[in-house]
């Protein structure tokens, strides 16, 4: 399947699911939507469409917008905790905990759209790591591995 085949179809979840799920919002709600979950893998495909409208392209190179690598992976980790939460953890937020084996390989720039990609490697009631990768096109923007902690959201 192409990436146009992959943009063009209906989403699993738009953000109006995907804010039911993730408690971030504008500016720091970094997924739009939702191609793809496979619970039996598991993994998942978010898509953040790129504008020049974000709040840190003003400050972020002005001259030469490029979205900050950071950013990619809390967008990586934000499309990590909807996989969390679709696992059955639906009591608890996934928490950013570590990141691992980050590297940045090409820059993200205003009018990309940018493919969110996680693959869960462990899952417990305590936490767990997910494999991701950005991507623009057939460019990879950014990988790493992410780590989180499971918190009831009472606790937080």
């Amino acid at each position: 399947m192409t990436q146009q085949d992959l943009l063009d179809r209906q989403p699993v979840f738009d953000i109006k699911k995907i804010t039911e799920v993730l408690p971030h919002r504008y500016p720091f709600l970094l997924v739009d939507k939702i191609l793809e979950i496979d619970l039996e893998v598991p993994s998942i495909l978010g898509q953040k469409n790129v504008t020049i409208n974000e709040a840190f392209f003003q400050g972020h190179f002005p001259g030469a917008p490029i979205m900050p690598g950071v950013l990619i992976l809390e967008a990586l980790a934000q499309t990590g905790g909807i996989l969390v939460h679709e696992k059955g953890f639906t009591d608890k937020i996934a928490l950013f905990l570590s990141v691992n084996h980050a590297k940045f390989r090409n820059p993200v720039k205003p009018g990309d759209v940018l493919l969110l990609h996680a693959e869960g490697t462990v899952f417990s009631s305590k936490g767990g790591r997910v494999k991701t990768r950005a991507m623009v096109g057939s460019k990879l923007a950014v990988e790493a591995e992410l780590g989180f902690a499971l918190v009831k959201k009472e606790q937080i």
